[in-house]
């Protein structure tokens, strides 16, 4: 800045959940830091604020993964819109179960409504612009942003929150893209689940197959069925004739996610107390800055006792070592304890765990308390810079915990069961079945038992690899060694306050990217918890001391 006294200008690229986070954030913060700002916010969608996962437009049928009690992210004093459960309760009427996951609907018009809030505490410095951004450029002492018809006027600062912009296809997706190009076979993305539907209203009789057994995967089953007419209730799922014929979703290792407990009381067995939640981000902390090795026996030293702990609370029977053996297991080969189990045993497993109906396993155990200790993993972890090789141990170990600490609501693993029960979705080729392309679609094929599909759903999220990012600005910015990975398999080095490092490793001077790009620089980035936490404190403290430093 050339003035003491002129306001920061600042670009924002996208505005979903995370840069209302930020911009939150960032307002918040003015009144104390006397610093003066005006924002650009450069978003093409009909549903700012929400974001496409969460837009308001969005079939009812896809949830969220959290129940109304852990939705956490209190708005800053300024919002009228008050917590989730309050404004859901003034808009529909009704009060909000603490037990129930929501539409994810729901949620982007609450996201909406903090928007509208934030706006109007902004007395004008934020401007939202309907306009896709094309290019972004060092242009003298700012950055050129391009879009619409013309450039813009220099920014002093751009923040990039791209959420998971489109990617290039891997090897499989893009050869299935030329063989329904090519051929009768049709292949479709799981969102906009809307548009799902709407296709999927040809498919009745046909036999589907879908990609991936994640979260992605409940939303698709209830498009095809419930959103096809048919129903479920306490007896199973009764068909309206519309579905498809058979369904088969499948990936890598066919295991389904373990649901999350089924009710606050079964969810309190797994609560942290509050001097093993400062452990936690200590030892995260401690992990982050440390070699691998390091790394891995802090996280153990802490997870241990508090698992061990919460086992024997519940009456389950801890052999000497068995809490250890099954870390050192997952460290190494994240899964590989439930190798054994099939598909359909998975399935009825995490269910009576969620249900209560049986004993927490060890493995259960750290799932949930590790979905607890989130925020305080974050903390330990974000405002620090970690060595690549660490980064990758303790990214990998995260990610693979998911599929007991994102797990779904039990209400989605009971739909699951109930539509095997019913014919319609079979997992006998649920574990990474071998393909042979066809002119009406696809054969699969594993131990022995095959079936053709004429339909194929792409229900897999694509990694953060910034080598497969197809979409502008993010791919120009990459080509050009601006954004670089921190390491193999992660993807944007940043430090705390989110300001990017290029591929020699300098500061690219008041360039930001917060969010799922960053998933290395910071962990467990795949959060709505995350979008509203500290990583966005610290970007908005940054903007305000930059601007002082300029005066």
């Amino acid at each position: 800045m050339k003035s003491g006294t002129a306001a920061a200008r600042i670009a924002i690229v996208g505005l979903g959940p995370r840069s209302l986070g930020a911009l939150e954030a960032l307002v918040a913060h003015l009144p104390d830091s006397g610093c003066r700002v005006t924002v650009d916010v450069f978003e093409p969608s009909d549903a700012p604020g929400a974001g496409p996962n969460f837009h308001p437009d969005e079939s009812p049928l896809c949830l969220l993964n959290i129940p109304f009690r852990d939705i956490a992210i209190r708005p800053p004093a300024f919002s009228r819109a008050g917590g989730f459960a309050e404004w859901f309760a003034r808009h529909t009427g009704e009060q909000a179960d603490p037990d129930s996951f929501p539409p994810r609907a729901d949620l982007g018009r609450y996201l909406q409504a903090r928007l509208d809030d934030l706006l109007d505490a902004s007395n004008g410095t934020i401007t939202l612009i309907p306009e896709q951004v094309a290019q972004i450029e060092r242009r003298d002492a700012g950055w050129q942003v391009h879009a619409g018809d013309q450039p813009r006027a220099l920014y002093d600062e751009v923040l990039l929150t791209p959420g998971q912009p489109e990617t290039s296809p891997d090897d499989q997706l893009a050869e299935w893209q030329d063989h329904a190009r090519d051929t009768q076979a049709q292949l479709a993305q799981a969102y906009p689940a809307a548009q799902l539907a709407k296709r999927a209203q040809d498919w009745t009789g046909h036999t589907v197959a879908i990609r991936g057994l994640g979260l992605s995967t409940f939303d698709v089953l209830r498009v095809l069925t419930c959103g096809q007419g048919g129903r479920f209730d306490a007896q199973g799922y009764h068909p309206s004739g519309h579905e498809p014929a058979a369904i088969y979703p499948f990936s890598l290792n066919g295991h389904p996610p373990f649901p999350k407990p089924a009710t606050e009381v079964l969810d309190a067995r797994f609560d942290l107390h509050p001097s093993e939640v400062d452990r936690f981000s200590q030892a995260m902390a401690q992990a982050a800055v440390a070699d691998p090795d390091t790394a891995r026996a802090a996280i153990n030293a802490t997870l241990e006792p508090v698992v061990t702990r919460i086992l024997t609370d519940c009456d389950a029977t801890v052999p000497q070592g068995a809490v250890a053996d099954w870390l050192h297991a997952e460290w190494i080969d994240a899964g590989s304890q439930e190798k054994d189990l099939s598909p359909m045993d998975m399935l009825r497993t995490g269910i009576a765990l969620a249900e209560g109906s049986r004993a927490p396993t060890t493995g259960y155990v750290v799932g949930q308390v590790w979905r607890k200790a989130q925020d305080a993993l974050r903390a330990g972890y974000n405002p620090l810079e970690t060595p690549a090789e660490t980064a990758e141990v303790l990214v990998g170990f995260d990610e693979g915990l998911k599929r007991y600490s994102y797990g779904p609501p039990l209400s989605a693993s009971h739909e699951l069961m109930a539509l095997i029960d019913a014919g319609i979705v079979d997992l006998d080729l649920a574990v990474d079945p071998d393909f042979t392309l066809t002119d009406s679609g696809w054969t699969l094929e594993t131990g022995g038992n095959t079936a053709r599909a004429s339909v194929m759903i792409d229900a897999v999220l694509p990694s953060p690899d910034l080598s497969a990012i197809a979409a502008a600005p993010v791919c120009t910015l990459v080509e050009n060694g601006v954004l670089a990975p921190l390491g193999h398999g992660l993807a944007a080095r940043t430090v705390p306050d989110g300001q990017v490092l290029d591929e020699q490793g300098r500061v690219v001077p008041r360039l930001c990217l917060l969010g799922r790009l960053a998933l290395g620089s910071v962990i467990a980035v795949d959060s709505l918890h995350d979008c509203f936490g500290r990583s966005s404190d610290r970007w908005a403290k940054g903007v305000c001391a930059r601007q002082t430093a300029d005066s």
